[in-house]
């Protein structure tokens, strides 16, 4: 199934609409069939995708996009092989669609079951990740919803060839055609023509900056689930494991810095701040991370503070996706709690204790899709929490908060039996 460039926004997501209402009632055993075929069809075009991937790397250096979305964009043998494996753990996931989520007798004899059923088209926006392009297909497919696609120009080579591949092993295993489309090359007005095709597409999950959020907000009367920014803290208490809680700092931050699960802000208890800080702000430097800090980050640097610089207002709020981190000395939890609060994106949020009560305060006061004790923020990711995979991490409430997976895909719908009850 591949899209022509002459086929419109229109045309891809009619497809796709028809095509839903075929796969919302293919059997779970033709869903991993064509699961299977996608991941040995990745491994079998690996050069192809490849070569195509490396074109759009070239742009991307030749653009000066920068390192973190250089990182994001980049895809390698390791790399594409980890998209097959996570291909392959969705295909031995549970099929959500049937599910039962609970059930009930009434009175009157009526049976009552909220049955868990297919959204139907689901279009996904992403920006700069290849790898969304197998993870938003798989999914959809496992979780019986037509698939419409639509990546940024930068990643245009890679994504194609990804789509392209998924969408021939897809319907060559028995699933069919249209299921799975991609739309590309048309700009703000092609995304305004996706958001707004309420006939066709039940949800739009975008998936990148606040930029691409709010380019959504202004246009979509399609209802969205926005996999948007991560503006997340770790928090070390006063009761903290020293070593624990630079460990964990450092695997939050430097791990992966590029990604919306990284942290971006440290805050530290006053109270371990000057036995704390020097060691983080050192190991810090030795990782190339840049501080920007407060006027308690400054003191501790001292007069080596060459990484480290004074904060302002907009450090607090800032996404770095970068080895860039800004640090705070707070008096208090609840001072912490309030500062994460006011900046934080509601996505990730970390708390290092040894203090059961502080755990539990921070773990019900911070209003936030995931919340840690004594753990990175970097496992919010769908592969991590046993998902196989994910769409992204909504920061919204609802349907789905945190990694979107196939049971966040499915809505539900009440299937009532009787034998021949009337109202009366």
């Amino acid at each position: 199934m591949v899209v022509s460039e002459s086929q419109s926004v229109a045309d891809v997501c009619a497809a796709a609409r028809a095509a839903s209402r075929t796969l919302a009632q293919t059997d779970t055993a033709t869903k991993d069939r064509a699961l299977a075929a996608i991941a040995a069809a990745l491994r079998d075009q690996a050069p192809e995708i490849l070569a195509a991937n490396e074109r759009d790397m070239q742009a991307g250096r030749e653009n000066a996009i920068g390192d973190a979305l250089l990182d994001r964009l980049r895809l390698d043998a390791q790399r594409l092989e980890a998209i097959a494996g996570a291909v392959e753990q969705v295909a031995q996931l549970p099929d959500p669609v049937g599910e039962v989520i609970d059930g009930h007798r009434l009175a009157n004899g009526l049976d009552v079951r909220r049955v868990r059923v297919p959204l139907g088209v689901v279009a996904v926006v992403y920006e700069a990740r290849p790898n969304v392009t197998i993870d938003a297909a798989v999914l959809c497919l496992k979780s019986g919803n037509a698939c419409v696609l639509r990546g940024s120009s930068s990643a245009a080579h890679s994504n194609t060839a990804l789509a392209d591949v998924a969408a021939r092993a897809a319907t060559g295993a028995g699933l069919v055609d249209g299921t799975l489309g991609i739309v590309a090359g048309g700009g703000r007005e092609e995304l305004a023509a996706l958001a707004t095709q309420r006939e066709n597409v039940d949800l739009i999950i975008p998936r990148g900056g606040e930029g691409l959020k709010q380019a959504l907000e202004s246009v979509a009367t399609v209802p969205v689930i926005y996999a948007a920014s991560g503006n997340c803290h770790v928090y070390v208490d006063a009761s903290a494991d020293l070593e624990m809680a630079l460990a964990i700092a450092l695997n939050a931050k430097t791990q992966r810095p590029g990604v919306c699960n990284a942290a971006e802000s440290l805050l530290v208890h006053r109270d371990v701040a000057a036995a704390f800080l020097p060691a983080l702000l050192a190991a810090m430097d030795e990782a190339g991370v840049l501080i920007r800090g407060d006027a308690a980050t400054l003191a501790a640097a001292g007069d080596e503070r060459a990484g480290v610089q004074a904060a302002d207002e907009r450090d607090w709020a800032t996404e770095y996706l970068d080895l860039t981190l800004a640090v705070r000395v707070v008096d208090s939890l609840e001072q912490a709690i309030e500062h994460i609060q006011t900046y934080g994106s509601g996505h990730s949020e970390a708390i290092v204790t040894h203090d059961a009560l502080a755990a539990r305060s921070f773990s019900r006061a911070v209003d936030a899709a995931c919340v840690y004790v004594n753990a990175s923020t970097r496992f919010t990711d769908g592969g991590e929490f046993g998902m196989g995979a994910e769409i992204g991490n909504s920061t919204q409430k609802l349907h789905a908060r945190g990694p979107i997976g196939l049971r966040e895909l499915c809505t539900f719908k009440y299937l009532v039996e009787g034998d021949g009850q009337v109202r009366t």
